[in-house]
């Protein structure tokens, strides 16, 4: 038994290394077994003067291998025989890449090292070249090409069409007309350093700058949406960064004297002075506030997203004394603001300018200066005084339609619980006898 079992040791190992020869070439393949107790199988290749050894996982892998480089041998074809099983699998590749573009291997790679050699030193990679390709293949688009002038027109009238508030219009308006007059090219033919080098030659500060490029990237996309212009070159222009200046608020006194002075000479502006200052209603939102969404019943305003700045509705609580200074125009209809926008702002100097008191010795008047109008200090006053109240910044964003990062960045721990509680607490001098009301010759 232990002669047979011999003989068949012997009969296995004499089966290896086999021989494959298809013609006249040979080669040979051998089997070992791995530390690990599985077999590998390995082909000697000989092409380029020296033995290497090509492992397969399987015979049959390894026996195919071998019948494949065996006939490139016969006929001669040592660059193939030479290629490992990762570099046959990237020619592979390659070949079916560029059957559909009908190109070879070699044409491809003649037109890649000539692309490549011409742009040396600009060129820097594969990369760099696939972005020249496009940068050609955007620039010979087939565009209509049209006057920045005329596009401007164009792109104003349809905004206009769209229901873009007078304000918006007229910020558009401005600006693009002072690049049209700047700019003599056609759409299509500006580049961003064209751009870059006329919104640095304004010598404007970082925060103009900025909304000079958010006006010119808008008008671009239009441009590019309607085939005057084949790519938005104000994308690749500098960003500059915007540092928040610091943030300005009315103090207790200072809105109760704006809101008696109001009450007395501009009761047309009162509702936005008060709803600006308890409600943080921003100033275009003031000027698109209709009276049917100001629930007195309800104690609640309605921004929506048509009237909205972020174009997301919002729900703001009335307060109680933001109720009192609404009363008397609980029976109205229409819009809060019925002025135009240029009116809405020079009310707010000349209502600041009213303010003053002259001294009266008789009446025992003392005199006082002007309550300085500060921009923007309406919504940041009720922001700041509400995040003091509530102690929530979530519930405050919600309500004035800005982000918690925003709030905690800015406004957190300006104002006390005491400050906010003041603030919400002005009422009309008249008011009810239980309400504390500020004197209009109090300091500020």
């Amino acid at each position: 038994m232990k002669a047979t079992l011999s003989r068949k040791v012997e009969k296995v190992k004499s089966e290896w290394p086999k021989v494959v020869q298809p013609g006249r070439a040979s080669v040979t393949v051998y089997r070992r077994q791995t530390p690990g107790g599985r077999w590998a199988f390995m082909l000697a290749n000989y092409v380029g003067g020296k033995r290497r050894f090509d492992c397969y996982p399987d015979e049959g892998a390894a026996m195919e291998a071998a019948d494949l480089l065996a006939r490139r041998l016969d006929r001669r074809d040592y660059v193939a025989a030479s290629m490992t099983q990762t570099e046959a699998l990237e020619y592979a590749n390659a070949v079916s890449r560029l059957k559909p573009l009908g190109l070879t291997v070699d044409a491809a790679t003649s037109a890649l090292a000539a692309c490549v050699g011409t742009g040396a030193g600009m060129v820097p990679d594969l990369a760099g070249l696939h972005a020249a390709i496009k940068f050609y293949c955007a620039r010979n688009k087939v565009v209509t090409k049209k006057p920045v002038a005329e596009v401007v027109a164009e792109f104003l009238a349809v905004k206009a069409a769209r229901g873009a508030s007078e304000r918006y219009l007229r910020d558009l308006t401005s600006r693009l007309t002072h690049f049209a007059a700047d700019c003599q090219k056609a759409a299509s033919a500006v580049v961003t350093s064209d751009v870059q080098a006329w919104l640095d030659g304004l010598k404007l500060s970082p925060q103009s700058y900025s909304n000079f490029r958010i006006v010119l990237h808008t008008f671009f996309k239009f441009a590019v949406a309607r085939g005057y212009a084949v790519d938005n070159p104000i994308s690749a222009t500098e960003r500059l960064k915007v540092r928040g200046g610091d943030i300005e608020i009315f103090t207790p006194v200072e809105i109760g004297r704006l809101l008696e002075t109001c009450r007395a000479e501009f009761p047309e502006y009162l509702p936005c002075l008060a709803l600006g200052a308890f409600a943080g209603l921003r100033s275009a939102e003031l000027e698109r506030l209709e009276w049917k969404d100001v629930d007195l019943t309800a104690r609640h305003i309605i921004v929506g997203a048509s009237k909205s700045k972020t174009a997301s509705r919002r729900i703001v609580p009335i307060s109680d004394n933001l109720l009192v200074w609404l009363q008397p125009y609980a029976a109205s209809v229409g819009k809060v603001w019925r002025g135009t926008t240029g009116v809405f702002y020079l009310s707010q100097q000349e209502l600041a300018a009213a303010t003053a008191v002259q001294a009266d010795e008789a009446k025992g008047v003392v005199a006082l200066s002007a309550v300085k109008w500060k921009q923007n200090a309406l919504r940041h006053s009720y922001v700041s005084y509400r995040v003091a109240v509530t102690g929530d910044a979530g519930r405050t964003a919600g309500e004035c339609g800005n982000s918690a990062v925003i709030i905690h960045r800015h406004y957190r721990e300006l104002c006390t619980p005491a400050d906010g509680a003041r603030w919400f607490d002005v009422k009309p001098a008249n008011a009810a006898a239980n309400v504390v009301a500020l004197p209009l010759a109090a300091s500020a």
